[in-house]
């Protein structure tokens, strides 16, 4: 008898501790959160002179969550030029590889938490470097003000502790006058989608 109700008594513990485990740990965004996105692509349209291509795509963020429905969060993804067909602004196409490029922005990031799966929506502006690709005519590496609006979804594993995400953004760069005339002599609009794995580093 005395056995039973000691069994009985750890296994209710386990359940009990197992239950406080997930009440402190739920699903969902965490205080600090960074995410490190191993693949994706940006995609810029034709503007002017400038020919559309796209680049492979590398970033990593930084997130803090006011609380679990806004937070902020700092981006840098290197872009990296990839060899393609470029209809360039004589008329010729080239097969060439398209310039590197490097964006840092701020965003404000609306989570619409539930349970393990997350939207959100996000916005904010920061900057691109082109750099510098002599064949296309850009001779310097040149620094443009940038904005960005996207979102994506975010899903959680059990506890909290790390998840994956979807992201995608529109971002647009704004124009210089003494820009290269392969990029940023108008106001330029891309896309970026990208895959992430988020890791919570303070829940």
């Amino acid at each position: 008898m005395r056995r039973s109700i000691a069994s009985l008594i750890i296994a209710l513990s386990f359940v009990a501790t197992e239950r406080a485990y997930a009440q402190e740990n739920p699903p969902g965004p965490g205080k600090a959160e960074v995410t490190i996105s191993p693949g994706g692509w940006t995609f810029f349209r034709p503007k002017g002179s400038q020919p559309n291509f796209g680049n492979y795509t590398l970033a990593g963020s930084f997130a803090y969550n006011f609380s679990r429905l806004l937070g902020v969060e700092g981006d840098v993804g290197g872009a990296f030029g990839v060899t393609q067909n470029l209809n360039m602004f004589d008329g010729f196409t080239l097969n060439e590889k398209t310039p590197n490029m490097l964006s840092y922005v701020g965003n404000v990031v609306v989570n619409l938490p539930g349970h393990a799966v997350v939207p959100y929506a996000t916005g904010g502006v920061g900057g691109l470097t082109l750099y510098q690709r002599e064949l296309l005519g850009i001779f310097n590496s040149d620094t443009f003000l940038t904005g960005n609006v996207g979102g994506g979804v975010k899903w959680y594993a059990p506890g909290g502790r790390w998840g994956v995400r979807g992201d995608y953004r529109f971002q647009a760069i704004r124009s210089k006058d003494d820009a290269p005339e392969f990029f940023g002599q108008e106001t330029t609009y891309g896309h970026r989608v990208y895959g992430g794995i988020i890791l919570n580093v303070v829940k």
